[in-house]
């Protein structure tokens, strides 16, 4: 490193460590201060204004790029012995590290357009991106002031050229969001691996950090490498995320985080992240991202030729929005910096479907009110049900729709078709009759108008009376009581729920009556840690006393609109971290924090 790197690195440092305790407030969220009576849940991230363009937005485009695509996937050994693999390449092919430093400073990708790559995502109706800004190899893919590193100073590319600023002009010229992935896990940094000298890297990883949302101000920071593993050993912790979290969104409040800065637990983040698979129903008491590849590998890999099917694509697409989740589907540009044509046909193929479906995906989620069926996938947006239908029935054949609430179907058509479509309810069963053919390969989708109850009442409630002891076990009287407007609560390890009770231990009561809307089945979500019991109307619908961590607890009760059913909530903090959330879902109300406005004090 120059010395001109070392002393703006050193300046950096300096600031970030001489942060101030209390964080930077803004009128959309307030990062918390650390200490007793700190909160770190920001928001209901399922309702928070702050992740509604997220929740909306449903598709999104993952880039994997850095040194390691100057490789292409393959690395001669001396022997003359070749070693595939793709991001991992470095780590898997033990290739040394001055070899490795040999060939990021041939890296060239000249041929990478942001105009290309934001034009492919628009095309694909994608409306974000999300593209490496440093992954696993420390290299970092824009002229970061912290160390020589990067693709200005350690390669054969044009200094002058930003690739991230590039991809913001462009993305923001198409109305799509830009993030930034960012590896906590570094196989370069010398500091990385030893818990005594960690600090110093993460005091580097902050200055990076902050340069990234200084000079790009993304709207995502997906993290990753936060699990405990070797070559090299990673000694992150969860306590080193909650100081992440909190140090990223003093940055940048309205940001959206991945668990993944953590330890990839419904605490941590905003948004859950399962890869290469999609979950079988929604996630419970997270906002929910699945990434994939189009293939099977992120970073480019000349020899991986096993590209997904666009139908597969797309139906995973439709599934996961009908399960009120995210799709980040990844594409890998070769070592010029361009994406494969595989990848650019595949993403405009689904782009066609979306410019007639897109209904079925953006803004949609989980119907609550119709079980999925075999045949496809149905999603939900206000009252239209959107199924994609993907085995389309026989000339006069039918598709059947189990309902699980009252409604009832008001009309039907196809999109992007004047083609009729009778749709009649009798008792539990929606019957669906098209008059024609598909319209489509991948999925006809038959959009449905239905009619629901309205909601009963109007709900004036301020919250829940709320008692809080310095201890685990209720004694005594509380030290603190009052109302509290919902149950929303991250503690971790320094917070706790008011100045006057320490971070541990401590117990927790809520009580009063919670009002329904619907006459239907509710299912109670609670986030807790580390005991947690909730009572509705005197009966035990969620048991949990044994000392744990991070854990969902669910249990459901039948509740009649318009009456105030009694509610008690306890929960205890007996050691290390502490949450409390309390969550609620049925057929026609999607995932949330129970509001305020539903609950009454005591």
């Amino acid at each position: 490193m120059s010395r001109r790197h070392w002393l703006i690195a050193a300046l950096t440092l300096l600031t970030v460590t001489t942060l101030p305790a209390t964080l930077p407030a803004t009128p959309a969220t307030a990062a918390p201060q650390e200490g007793p009576g700190a909160n770190y849940a920001v928001d209901d991230a399922f309702t928070a204004d702050r992740t509604q363009w997220w929740r909306d937005d449903r598709f999104g485009m993952f880039i994997h790029f850095g040194a390691y695509s100057n490789l292409e996937g393959e690395y001669t050994r001396p022997d003359g012995t070749v070693c595939r693999n793709a991001e991992w390449i470095q780590r898997e092919c033990q290739i040394p590290k001055e070899d490795y430093e040999r060939i990021a400073a041939d890296f060239d990708p000249a041929g990478f357009d942001a105009d290309a790559i934001a034009q492919a995502a628009a095309d694909a109706g994608q409306k974000y991106v999300v593209i490496t800004s440093k992954h696993h190899e420390g290299y970092a893919m824009w002229p970061t002031e912290v160390n020589d590193w990067n693709l200005r100073d350690h390669s054969s590319f044009d200094p002058t050229r930003d690739i991230l600023a590039e991809l913001k002009a462009a993305t923001e010229k198409r109305g799509i969001k830009l993030g930034f992935y960012y590896s906590i896990w570094d196989w370069h940094d010398p500091d990385f691996p030893d818990p005594a000298t960690f600090p110093r890297y993460e005091q580097r990883m902050y200055a990076q950090l902050k340069e990234l949302v200084d000079n790009y101000d993304p709207a995502v920071l997906w993290f990753d490498g936060e699990w405990s593993t070797d070559r090299p050993n990673n000694p992150w912790t969860d306590r080193d995320g909650e100081r992440l979290e909190a140090y990223v969104r003093s940055l940048s409040p309205d940001i959206v985080i991945n668990n993944r800065v953590g330890k990839r637990r419904v605490v941590d983040g905003d948004t859950g992240t399962p890869e290469q698979e999609i979950p079988d129903a929604p996630v419970a008491g997270q906002l929910w991202e699945s990434c994939m590849t189009l293939n099977g590998s992120w970073g480019f890999a000349r020899w991986d030729t096993n590209w997904k099917s666009p139908t597969e694509l797309t139906r995973n697409l439709a599934g996961i929005a009908g399960r009120s989740g995210n799709y980040l589907l990844n594409v890998g540009p070769d070592a010029t910096g361009r994406i494969p044509a595989e990848s650019v046909s595949r993403l405009r193929t689904m782009g066609d479907w979306l410019r007639t479906n897109g209904r079925a995906v953006y803004g949609a989620h989980a119907p609550g009110i119709v079980a999925e069926p075999a045949w496809g996938a149905v999603s939900r947006r206000g009252d239209r049900l959107y199924a994609s239908v993907y085995d389309w029935p026989a000339t006069g054949g039918s598709l059947r729709l189990d309902a699980l609430a009252p409604f009832q179907v008001t009309g039907a058509r196809v999109l992007g078709s004047d083609q009729r479509v009778d749709a009649r309810r009798d008792g539990d069963v929606v019957t669906i009759t098209p008059s024609g053919g598909p319209t489509s390969d991948i999925a006809t989708v038959v959009e449905l108008t239905v009619r629901t109850a309205r909601p009963a009442g109007a709900a004036r409630g301020t919250g829940l009376s709320a008692s809080f002891w310095p201890n685990a076990t209720f004694t005594g009287d509380p030290t603190v009581t009052r109302t509290d407007p919902g149950v929303n609560y991250n503690w971790k390890y320094t917070g706790s729920p008011d100045p006057a009770i320490p971070a541990e231990p401590f117990s927790s009561v809520w009580t009063g009556q919670v009002e329904a809307p619907f006459t239907e089945t509710y299912t109670f979500t609670t986030v807790s840690d580390d005991t947690v019991r909730l009572w509705v109307d005197g009966r035990l619908v969620i048991d949990n006393t044994t000392p744990h961590g991070p854990t969902v607890d669910q249990g459901t009760i039948a509740l009649r609109a318009g009456h105030r059913h009694a509610i008690r909530l306890e929960q205890t903090e007996q050691g290390g971290e502490a949450s409390m959330k309390l969550i609620w879902s049925s057929p026609n109300i999607a995932q949330e924090v129970v509001p305020a406005a539903r609950l009454y004090r005591a």
